[in-house]
């Protein structure tokens, strides 16, 4: 999906744990390995976005992890699950993405690479989130070793 703003977008990440490894994909466009995401459309919650992405871009049908209040839908009102993190990071100037990071587990699917999109998809251990041939960042190395500990 292209940027919705000149300056800034909302996003979602989402750290799919299974067999204690989570799922990386290699992203074309950005030449790097980046967990499951992407742009929220206008037409959905953040939650909606997550789920969307991950089935797009795996193929898996997950269940997000968190915490939903204990409230209930009301007209204009529905309650949310909490994201793990919530982080904003530049793309490239002068525009940023607010990262919605949620963490999940897979519910039923097998992995399947989104050919338009990624170049590879790959399950990740604890132990390879340190070795350089994945280039993946400190905070995508801190939210994966989270997303391991919360995702049983």
């Amino acid at each position: 999906m292209p940027h919705l703003h000149e300056k800034i977008d909302f996003t979602v990440s989402v750290f799919i744990v299974k067999n204690e490894k989570v799922l990386f994909i290699f992203h074309k466009q950005l030449n790097r390995w980046l967990p499951i995401g992407g742009h929220i459309e206008l037409d959905e919650n953040p939650e909606e976005g997550a789920l969307r992405e991950a089935k797009e871009e795996s193929g898996l049908e997950v269940e997000l992890v968190g915490f939903r209040p204990p409230l209930d839908k009301e007209d204009g009102f529905i309650p949310l699950l909490n994201t793990a993190f919530l982080d904003i990071h530049r793309i490239k100037e002068p525009h940023w993405h607010i990262g919605m990071v949620y963490f999940a587990r897979v519910k039923s699917g097998e992995v399947k690479l989104n050919v338009e999109e990624h170049k590879d998809i790959q399950w990740l251990s604890e132990k390879d989130l340190e070795d350089s041939k994945w280039g993946l960042t400190k905070p995508l190395k801190f939210y994966a070793r989270q997303a391991f500990r919360q995702v049983q």
